[in-house]
């Protein structure tokens, strides 16, 4: 007997069902084949052109920045323009505090990028490791690669793959996780998509009394972190792209594991586990044939395909519009802190003798450098971009499995119904920064000894 999870409302983001003629089941089979590998070979392939070795979306925006940079810099700047004037226009600047300091960081950031390319910075702001590294190096890459990953990303997550994904999932994901076996392909699609995306999930599933008030949380707090093409840019700052498949993969199961811990202990175990779940559909059949039925009638009702394209496109162009002026604020005021203040010092010293038991071999500046990423998940990435190669690995997984940050995905939280507050998010994201710190460093050193990476 299969327990069949709730798809529907990932279908609802991902295909539009309502009453249209499904797909024969020949076409929908050749049509989960064909474009969920076409998903897989453009998000996992390497393929080398011009001496460099990556995976081929990544080639087609480094393109873009390097050979089309007067054409990429103003396709940001739209980007940036859409993302500052979206909150005064549907009025979500004034939902909340949260959302006024945020969209205040917008419009900030956009000025910031305004002043680099006229020139009109302050000089301490236009030294290499500021803006012009938070623009050429940063803003640049992610205004063009995160909407050509969300269109990559549609082949993954809109002909069924997912879908059949998360039904083999199922039985691992209670005893593992403490988390409903329906919560399997939320929580592929959290990290495979974006956390957006997943947070929306969450929160529809729990108002829904599906999840207990803990499973959202842990849900939201341990899977719901930044898309495949995020990744992408964490490893380019860190030199770690000719590594891609050994970078994401381990940072996958790494932050699957460091959940699987933070779901029994504190704060999370204490948060209420009650929950009066719906009766749930069962059907008889192994779990393949069970993955397999799910994964064809998805792909039978997928049958708009520039539909389904355009709105993979259309999210990642929204959540880059939404980060990339936020990134600019942030992250500089972040790379200022650093460089003048002692506050990720004091930060980092928490964080010191868990680097310092992970043998990295700088362990003090590696702790100051993840600290930063309360502030903005890529700041590990910025400030420890140039030290040895196991301390960039530690830092990329870091930047991802910590998944709390506060620039963009502690608001996101605390605009859903999801039942957490600031303080106890900041003591998980400690939490999973150590356990992180701690896997990271064994595995980091593994592989090396393999070697996997260096």
């Amino acid at each position: 007997m299969i327990e069949q999870n709730t798809t529907s409302s990932l279908n609802d983001e991902i295909t539009t069902t309502s009453s249209k003629k499904l797909l024969s089941t020949p076409i929908a089979l050749i049509q989960l084949i064909l474009f969920s590998a076409i998903g897989l070979v453009m998000f996992f392939v390497p393929f080398t052109i011009g001496e460099k070795s990556t995976i081929l979306f990544d080639h087609g925006a480094t393109y873009l920045v390097t050979q089309q940079h007067t054409l990429s810099v103003a396709l940001l700047f739209l980007l940036m323009l859409y993302g500052v004037s979206k909150p005064f226009i549907d009025g979500s600047w004034r939902t909340n505090i949260t959302h006024m300091i945020m969209t205040t960081f917008k419009v900030i950031g956009l000025m910031l990028a305004v002043m680099y390319v006229a020139d009109l910075a302050p000089a301490f702001m236009m030294e290499k490791d500021m803006l012009p590294f938070l623009f050429e190096k940063l803003a640049l890459p992610v205004g063009m690669i995160v909407p050509l990953g969300a269109l990559i990303l549609a082949f993954l997550v809109g002909f069924g793959l997912l879908e059949m994904v998360g039904v083999l999932m199922q039985p691992i994901m209670k005893p593992i996780w403490k988390t409903p076996g329906s919560s399997a392909i939320d929580a592929v699609a959290s990290f495979v998509g974006s956390y957006s995306i997943g947070l929306l999930i969450t929160n529809r599933v729990y108002l829904q009394k599906q999840y207990s008030a803990r499973e959202a949380i842990i849900i939201a707090t341990g899977f719901s972190t930044v898309s495949a093409a995020f990744m992408v840019i964490v490893a380019k700052t860190l030199g770690l792209m000719e590594f891609w498949n050994v970078f994401f993969w381990s940072t996958l199961v790494i932050t699957f594991i460091v959940t699987a811990i933070t779901a029994r202990i504190p704060p999370i175990s204490l948060f209420d586990d009650h929950v009066e779940r719906p009766a749930l559909d069962h059907k008889g059949g192994t779990r393949l044939a069970a993955a397999f039925d799910l994964g064809l009638s998805t792909s039978r009702r997928a049958t708009d395909l520039k539909q389904i394209l355009w709105s993979n496109f259309r999210d990642g162009l929204t959540m880059a519009a939404a980060i990339v002026p936020s990134i600019i604020a942030v992250g500089l005021t972040g790379l200022l802190l650093a460089k003048y203040t002692p506050v990720f010092d004091a930060l980092g010293l928490l964080l010191y003798p868990f680097t310092w038991l992970g043998g990295l071999p700088e362990p003090l500046v590696a702790a100051k450098g993840m600290s930063a990423g309360l502030a903005e998940m890529f700041l590990p990435a910025l400030l420890l971009s140039e030290a040895d190669i196991l301390t960039r690995y530690v830092a990329g997984v870091i930047s991802i499995s910590s998944v709390l940050f506060f620039s963009a995905m502690i608001p996101c939280v605390l605009a859903t119904e999801i039942p957490i507050s600031v303080g106890k998010m900041v003591v998980i994201w400690f939490e999973r920064v150590v356990l992180s710190i701690l896997l990271a460093a064994a595995f980091g050193q593994l592989a090396m000894h393999l070697n996997w990476i260096g």
